[in-house]
This record gives C-alpha cells, sequence and structure tokens, in this order.
C-alpha cells in the first residue's frame, strides 16, 4: 500500500527533472553564445563566445592600415573589451532570467545592485511549514501538537 507521501516523493521528483531539464537547456544556449563589436572606423571587428574567448578576428576596411601598431593594438583592445561585455550581458542574461523589479543582470553583474536588497532576510512561508520547522511534525497553527 502506498504511504501518504509517495506522491509528494513523485512530485518532488518531477520537480528535480523539470529544473535539471532547464539547467542543460541553459547551459545549451550559453555555450551558442557569440557576441560581436565592431570598432569605430570599421577598422576591426571582435567576435568573442560566452567564455569570452576571440572566436573571430577581422578588419572589414582598409582602415586599419594607416592607423600607428600602438593605435592599432589600442582599438584592437577596447573592441574585444566591449565584445566580451555584450557577451557577459547575454550569460548573465540567459543564467539568470528576468529579475525582480525590472532589474538587468548586467547591473546585478557590475555591482551596481546590492542583492541583499533583493533578497528579504526573513522568507515568507505558510504557517503550517514555519509551525513545522520551530515545533516538528504534529504542531498545529496554535502551537500545540495534534
Amino acid at each position: 500500500m502506498p504511504s501518504p507521501y509517495d506522491q509528494q516523493i513523485e512530485d518532488l521528483l518531477t520537480e528535480y527533472r523539470t529544473a535539471r531539464e532547464r539547467a542543460v537547456d541553459t547551459h545549451r544556449r550559453i555555450n551558442e553564445i557569440e557576441a560581436t563589436a565592431t570598432a569605430p572606423r570599421r577598422s576591426v571587428k571582435v567576435t568573442v563566445g560566452a567564455q569570452g574567448q576571440v572566436t573571430a578576428l577581422e578588419f572589414p576596411t582598409s582602415a586599419y592600415r594607416t592607423m600607428a601598431p600602438k593605435e592599432l593594438s589600442k582599438v584592437i583592445v577596447s573592441t574585444l573589451e566591449k565584445a566580451r561585455a555584450k557577451a557577459l550581458e547575454q550569460v548573465m542574461e540567459t543564467a539568470l532570467g528576468p529579475l525582480p523589479g525590472g532589474l538587468t543582470p548586467a547591473a546585478l553583474a557590475r555591482g551596481d545592485i546590492d542583492p541583499r536588497a533583493l533578497i528579504p532576510e526573513d522568507v515568507r512561508m505558510p504557517d503550517a511549514v514555519r509551525a513545522y520547522i520551530e515545533r516538528g511534525l504534529g504542531a498545529t497553527k496554535a502551537g500545540g501538537r495534534e
């Protein structure tokens, strides 16, 4: 004969499987991320992957030919950093999804937001759950035992 907890166990296993599938899907979507940035005058174009690795470095015009080596180096580095910032923003949005209050994952990653302001210190829960945590199985709302 099934115990009264069998359905709860099945529900928990279903939640676990669903969460696992979401995590696998999120991982796949993160690995597919690419971000591209183009320098002014279209002298340099850089594409990076989700971890910031360079996947393409292009010179779409001949503008780079008139640049001094030091200037070209600075343009490449700054364009690379822009592409990496774009990729990081996409990764954060993919991993975290929408945040409460219109906050963005990029603002969270930059440290513009104090996470303690987003997550309350006291956890809200039903009275029955709080009673169980405080007094154990069989506690009633009034604080006694059933």
